[in-house]
């Protein structure tokens, strides 16, 4: 594939931009052009401003050590915004090249899991939300995970550990089914173009991150054990920390028959037949008819009105937009404008957060269980309003006053992303592997981490932390996908694209965006303070809220304010502090006010029905996200 060096050249006497030699300040402006090119390569080549070259994969680092962008771009063309710079330049590098959003998000899904294995990866799956400018048309994807033809709902019964660590946990993997999906349905560029970075990286190292140094860490014993983690993480015996080069070259190897045979290598193929043979020989139930029976799902999408904006995401077995829905019509059902805004503003969006999760756990895969009853009230008006009467403004009440019927769903992991390209074609996507590293195993033919995702089902006889009886909706059957707190989102105003959002960090990401929607489009913070603000998070038993204060990889400190914290504790509060939180990423595009009417036009700003404004993008400072632009 062709390289695209966009360096600024340096300037000489021969530069048609030196070439009037008569005006008596020439001498002036060649001198004044030579030194901001100088400039200009010289900052690109030690501030990483300048753009991320295809065949560089490894330009972000330098003496062993990773680069730190800014954690918001903007730009009037096209922004990618992922958990990690890298991949976020290797997105802007296939739109460089004329690829369309989807895909510079199959060439971002592939560089996360690479260089996030913990958290994402072609061993696990999840879900993807595109909308297309031109049409106007949203393709909700889901490549969630599924129970292998041999589950069964009682298949834990005498060994609950197993559901979340070693094989047996593993369900079998839709990512790379959903990106072939997409890719199907808009990719300009060839298939395996988008494999090359990845594959770059896998095989001839990458530097490990701060976020994935700590993961590697924090998991040591358990990398320790399984020969497969073993042989990538610790390949000397001890585990890799942040600054030392990691190569997976059996990931390389899979990643390379994949771009050459598409997904068929992994689903019908050699790569396939590979990771079947680990993952029997390390005690799992996945098979090839697994494999080839899995199908990718494109269900309707979830279109909710709210707040003055259309939030689209995914409908069931994804709980995040229904959750968020719900929530932010609890809200709107509120007589004043400004019912979200300061302190009482958040002890009624915990409330609120309190009754949805109360009520989130009747889902399921619409395709097994019927949950129309449930998926309509979520997203009705008056069942908001009824909700919101039973919340007060000078007190909180015990877990049972929500009417929990069923245990919790405690979710893991996950990364996320946000492309937005020149034609305001939007994705949002999260993948995951569930649980950090997955089940705890990394087939060693493939180089691919398991996922441990059959522990998001629940199961029969599982006593959990709330002692709430486990949910029948989520119970396993062969080919059924679990329940999830995923939730990518795109947000339109007036018809033209004003956002995309998601998270990571398990059951925390539903009220992670909710917070960071309605920190921007509702309170009106600017898009950084938006996703730096200080969040809290609930799981209703127990009755304790839950607050960041932590101080990120950036070094920046996150800590709900003591006011807040008071004014919580004044209406009986349960407060604790924890220092993590859920991560997430955000695109804003500047809409004009008054909205712009149909069939106006405005140069290149708006242009065959489509606005094309500022746009700008932000990747939380709690991980090694940065975003990139064209």
């Amino acid at each position: 594939m062709e390289k695209h060096n966009l360096e600024a050249p340096l300037l000489d006497s021969t530069s048609p931009l030196c070439s009037n030699t008569k005006k008596k300040w020439s001498f002036f402006l060649c001198f004044l052009f030579a030194f901001i090119a100088i400039a200009f390569v010289g900052l690109t080549h030690h501030g990483d401003i300048g753009v991320w070259l295809i065949g560089d994969v490894n330009s972000s680092r330098y003496n062993g050590k990773l680069e730190h962008n800014a954690d918001v771009v903007e730009s009037e063309e096209a922004v990618v915004a992922a958990d990690d710079g890298r991949c976020s330049k290797i997105g802007i590098s296939m739109l460089k090249i004329g690829g369309h959003a989807v895909d510079a998000a199959v060439a971002t899904a592939l560089c996360l899991g690479v260089v996030n294995p913990m958290a994402s990866g072609i061993g696990g799956g999840g879900f993807m939300v595109v909308r297309s400018s031109s049409t106007s048309e949203v393709l909700a994807i889901d490549m969630r995970e599924t129970a292998p033809l041999a589950a069964s709902q009682n298949m834990y019964d005498n060994n609950g550990d197993s559901k979340l660590n070693g094989a047996l946990s593993m369900g079998v993997p839709g990512e790379l089914a959903g990106l072939h999906a997409a890719w199907s349905n808009y990719g300009r560029l060839p298939w395996k173009t988008l494999f090359q970075p990845a594959i770059k990286l896998a095989r001839e190292g990458f530097v490990v991150a701060p976020y994935l140094g700590n993961s590697i860490a924090k998991k040591a014993k358990l990398l320790l054990k399984d020969p497969g983690l073993r042989q990538v993480f610790a390949p000397e015996g001890k585990p890799l920390r942040a600054g030392e080069i990691c190569h997976n070259v059996e990931l390389s190897h899979s990643l390379e028959l994949i771009a050459e045979q598409g997904p068929e290598a992994f689903y019908n193929g050699e790569v396939g037949e590979k990771l079947v043979e680990d993952v029997k020989r390390a005690g799992g139930i996945l098979t090839m008819d697994d494999l080839r029976n899995y199908r990718v799902e494109t269900p309707k999408a979830v279109t909710v009105n709210a707040m003055g904006y259309t939030i689209v995401g995914m409908p069931p077995p994804s709980s995040g937009t229904l959750g968020i829905s719900l929530i932010l019509q609890v809200l709107e059902n509120y007589v004043s404008s400004n019912a979200a805004k300061g302190a009482l503003g958040l002890h009624r969006m915990i409330e609120a957060m309190k009754h949805m999760l109360a009520v989130r756990m009747n889902l399921g895969d619409p395709d097994f269980v019927n949950i129309s009853s449930t998926v309509s009230d979520m997203l009705s008006s008056s069942f908001a309003k009824e909700i919101q009467q039973k919340i007060f403004d000078n007190t909180t009440f015990p877990p049972e006053y929500y009417l929990p019927r069923w245990s919790q769903l405690r979710d893991h992991g996950t990364s996320h992303f946000c492309i937005v390209d020149s034609d305001r074609n939007a994705v949002s996507v999260t993948t995951t592997v569930n649980y950090p590293f997955g089940g705890g195993v990394l087939s060693p033919s493939t180089g691919i981490v398991l996922n441990n995702e059959m522990g998001d089902f629940s199961t029969p006889n599982e006593i959990s932390p709330d002692k709430l009886p486990p949910a029948p909706a989520n119970f396993i059957q062969p080919k059924k996908r679990p329940l999830s707190s995923m939730t990518p989102v795109i947000v339109l105003k007036d018809n033209q694209l004003a956002g995309v959002i998601g998270g990571s960090g398990g059951l925390k990401i539903i009220f992670a965006v909710l917070q960071v929607f309605i920190n921007h489009f509702v309170l009106g913070m600017d898009p950084l303070a938006a996703v730096q603000s200080p969040r809290v998070y609930h799981e209703l038993i127990p009755n304790v809220v839950l607050y960041e204060n932590w101080t990120c990889i950036d070094g920046d400190h996150i800590e709900l304010s003591d006011d807040k914290k008071h004014f919580l504790e004044e209406r009986g509060h349960k407060l604790e502090a924890r220092n993590g939180g859920a991560i997430c990423q955000l695109i804003v595009q500047n809409l004009p006010n008054p909205p712009l009417q149909m069939g106006r036009r405005s140069g290149k700003e708006y242009k065959d029905g489509i606005f094309r404004g500022l746009l700008v993008a932000v990747s939380d400072p709690r991980k090694d996200g940065r975003p990139a632009a064209i």
